[in-house]
C-alpha cells in the first residue's frame, strides 16, 4: 500500500478514538455506591481559585473536552500527513515517526490507567503511521521556502 493509504487508515482509526474517548467519558457514571458517592463529590463539592469556582466533576469534563480537542487534531494532522506523503513531502517521514512514537505512549497509558479498547486503537494507529513511515522511503524532497515561493529539493 502507499503511504497516504496506510495515513488515511490511521485517521480513520484516530478519529473513531476521539468519537469514542468523547462518547464515553460525557456517558461513563458509576455503578457502584462508592463510585456514586465519588461522583456526586466531585460535581457538588466547589472550590475558589482566584474570583472563581470551580468542581472536579467541571475539571472532569473541562479536561474530558480538551483531549477531545487534541485527538481531533492529531485525527486532522495525520490526514494532511497523508497529502503530505502523496507530494512525497520529505518531512512528513518524521512527523509520522513522531506520531508513531506518541501512540505507542498512548498503548501503555491506556493499559496502565484505561483500558483495552483505547490501547487497541493506539496499537492500530502506531502501526498504521509505522507503515506509513516505512513505506515512505527516504527518497522524498524537502520543501526548501524561498523569496518567490516553495521550491523542491531532492533529499
Amino acid at each position: 500500500m502507499k503511504p497516504a493509504t496506510w495515513f488515511r487508515i490511521a485517521f480513520v482509526v484516530m478519529l473513531l478514538f476521539a468519537v469514542g474517548h468523547t462518547f464515553g467519558f460525557l456517558t461513563f457514571r458509576p455503578a457502584t455506591a462508592e463510585g456514586q458517592a465519588v461522583w456526586a463529590a466531585m460535581n457538588s463539592v466547589r472550590f475558589s481559585v482566584g474570583h472563581a469556582t470551580f468542581s472536579y466533576g467541571g475539571f472532569y469534563v473541562g479536561f474530558g473536552l480538551f483531549v477531545t480537542a487534541f485527538l481531533a487534531f492529531q485525527a486532522w494532522l495525520v490526514w494532511f500527513l497523508g497529502k503530505m506523503a502523496e507530494r512525497a513531502v520529505a518531512e512528513a517521514r518524521g512527523i509520522a515517526w513522531s506520531l508513531c512514537v506518541l501512540q505507542v505512549a498512548s498503548v501503555g497509558l491506556s493499559l496502565r490507567y484505561f483500558a483495552a479498547v483505547p490501547a487497541v486503537l493506539s496499537v492500530l494507529a502506531a502501526a498504521c503511521l509505522g507503515m506509513g513511515a516505512l513505506r515512505m522511503g527516504r527518497g522524498a524532497t524537502a520543501l526548501v521556502a524561498g523569496a518567490r515561493g516553495e521550491t523542491r529539493v531532492s533529499a
